[in-house]
């Protein structure tokens, strides 16, 4: 079944608690991850909590790769959406899941804008260009 996206919501328990607290290693393996993935990164923004705990996200052009923890608990609630045929988020997922230490993980896998649900031809291609391309570039 083609889909416009990939989006795994992932669950990470029995994780190392450290790991889960430090900001700055947990936005760059956020970043690593997204390599790994084979995506294009476009921007970042990591927040840690007090006492402890850590949002971030990593904008890629093909969407985002988010995070919150717990560390109190050893856990991370992580979503991995990805657009295109190019980019792995099962890849990022790997990355992640070892990164964490987290001896137990929950994944689901959810495909996001269906083509025949949409009504896109299978044999359409990912981002089609609609509109006048000359006028496009000059605009540039």
């Amino acid at each position: 079944m083609k889909s416009l996206g990939r989006h795994l919501i992932a669950e990470f328990y029995d994780c190392d608690r450290e790991r889960l607290d430090e900001v700055d290693a947990i936005e760059f393996h956020m970043k690593q991850a997204a390599y790994e993935a084979g995506a294009t990164i476009v921007d970042t923004s990591f927040h840690r909590f007090l006492p402890y705990g850590v949002s971030g996200v990593v904008v890629i052009s093909e969407s985002h790769l988010t995070i919150h923890t717990w560390p109190e608990y050893g856990y991370a609630a992580v979503d991995l959406f990805t657009c295109g045929e190019h980019v792995d988020p099962w890849k990022a997922f790997s990355y992640l899941k070892k990164y964490f230490n987290s001896q137990r993980a929950h994944v689901v896998e959810h495909l996001r804008g269906i083509y025949d649900e949409i009504g896109i031809p299978e044999n359409s291609p990912h981002k089609p260009f609609v509109g006048d391309f000359e006028k496009f570039v000059r605009a540039l």
